[in-house]
């Protein structure tokens, strides 16, 4: 068996929403739209990226995939790689894809002068919390996690 993490391309556009679409499966979430799924491949792989992609294959299948962009850490005065999605889709796991993936991303971060590495993980995903507890990752227990919607941007900055 063979395990290989790389940089996803345009031409990985397809597999990539494959694997989105079973993440938002896996999480009973709605699969994203067309024009979703339009931004998703323009903001991996256009003209101005703002997202970088990898993909986790098992031999030669992709069964895997990562997001992650770049924060910054005012204190540190480095970058932060953010983890927006690490997904393997079921039947691959137990095979040490995401184990592997953790040490590929850890080297990315590495490669980018990254201060720390973060991400978040649903309070229900048991199975992501004991990996990641495993990794020795420490849960931020002090911080909170807010969110505005694009209709509460709207009414905030008075443009709706």
């Amino acid at each position: 068996m063979s395990i290989v993490i790389r940089p996803a391309t345009a031409a990985d556009g397809e597999t990539f929403l494959s694997l989105v679409d079973a993440l938002a499966d896996y999480e009973k979430l709605d699969r994203p739209s067309a024009d979703a799924r339009e931004r998703l491949i323009r903001d991996a792989f256009g003209p101005a990226p703002r997202i970088s992609v990898f993909l986790g294959e098992r031999d030669g299948t992709a069964v895997s995939y990562a997001i992650v962009l770049e924060t910054y850490s005012s204190f540190l005065a480095l970058p932060t790689l953010y983890l927006e999605d690490l997904f393997v889709i079921p039947d691959a796991r137990r095979f040490g894809i995401g184990s592997a993936f953790f040490r590929f991303l850890a080297g990315e971060a590495l490669r980018r002068g990254c201060g720390r590495m973060e991400w978040v993980v649903l309070d229900w995903n048991q199975l992501a919390i004991d990996f990641y507890e495993k990794l020795q990752a420490r849960r931020m227990s002090e911080w909170y996690t807010y969110r505005l919607t694009a209709e509460q941007l709207r009414e905030i900055s008075g443009e709706g």
